[in-house]
């Protein structure tokens, strides 16, 4: 695979904290630094301190969903309903939630514990991610992220994404060739 196609893939990582603010105000943590992921399909992942900061240098379309369902807005911060920092802790949130049906239900599940999980939705560009062995388990670092949602989710666990399989297939391509000096058409066949 390309650096442009891996650049297009999308994924999905959850995590950090979440909590109500104020009514109508969540605030919390969609991601954390320095983190282990849950292994997420044969590696570990974790977030290095400032990867986002390159969404951050133009946010407008950084968008607040509900679990990830684009049909379920709650904020963006080019409408300045969603803010976000990055801070020593990972990537900071504070979020106004429209007055909405989905929106006020959401806003009582928080309020009484029933979602607290956070995620966020995002893409690498070339050169945003380093993967290595480590301890013998795969590593991959997010030193770089094109951030393209955060999300409100009642299923805070890391999801395994077929785009993060493809992420690690290319890693495992290009360490077969170091090792051959060729290509192998299906690495299925190596394993």
């Amino acid at each position: 695979m390309s650096g442009a196609a891996s650049m297009n893939a999308f994924e999905i990582r959850s995590g950090g904290d979440l909590r109500a603010v104020s009514p109508g105000k969540l605030a919390g943590y969609a991601a954390i630094y320095n983190s282990h992921s849950q292994d997420l399909g044969g590696f570990v992942e974790r977030i290095i301190p400032g990867a986002f900061k390159r969404s951050l240098t133009s946010p407008d379309n950084i968008r607040a969903l509900l679990e990830h369902d684009p049909q379920r807005l709650l904020g963006r911060v080019g409408s300045r309903t969603l803010s976000l920092q990055e801070d020593g802790k990972g990537l900071h949130f504070e979020l106004s939630l429209p007055d909405t049906s989905y929106a006020r239900d959401l806003g009582v599940l928080v309020e009484r514990g029933d979602i607290s999980g956070c995620s966020f939705g995002f893409r690498v560009p070339e050169g945003g991610d380093v993967w290595e062995m480590r301890s013998g388990q795969l590593m991959r670092d997010l030193v770089t992220v094109d951030l393209q949602e955060i999300t409100i989710t009642s299923n805070p666990a890391y999801l395994d994404t077929s785009v993060a399989k493809r992420g690690m297939a290319d890693w495992r391509k290009k360490e077969f060739f170091n090792y051959t000096g060729h290509y192998a058409l299906s690495l299925e066949a190596y394993e």
